[in-house]
């Protein structure tokens, strides 16, 4: 039964995170980018929320450019 097993994950493999590497080294960036240019609390605690949600917000102005 072990064998099997032992086959199956060779077969079978998944692949590795890369896309969350690729978001965490964004969400780094955008961040650095975001509260350079912050002088007050609230526009430090708008970048933080900016930073998290800047994927989907490329997203949407693509899929709006390519009028999808």
């Amino acid at each position: 039964m072990k064998d099997k097993k032992k086959d199956w994950k060779k077969m079978h493999h998944h692949g590795g995170a890369g896309g969350g590497a690729v978001y965490g080294l964004g969400l780094i960036g955008a961040l650095v980018y975001f509260l350079q240019h912050a002088t007050s609390f609230w526009e430090v605690v708008v970048g933080i929320l900016k930073a998290l949600v800047w994927p989907a917000v490329l997203l949407y102005k693509v899929l709006e450019l390519l009028k999808l």
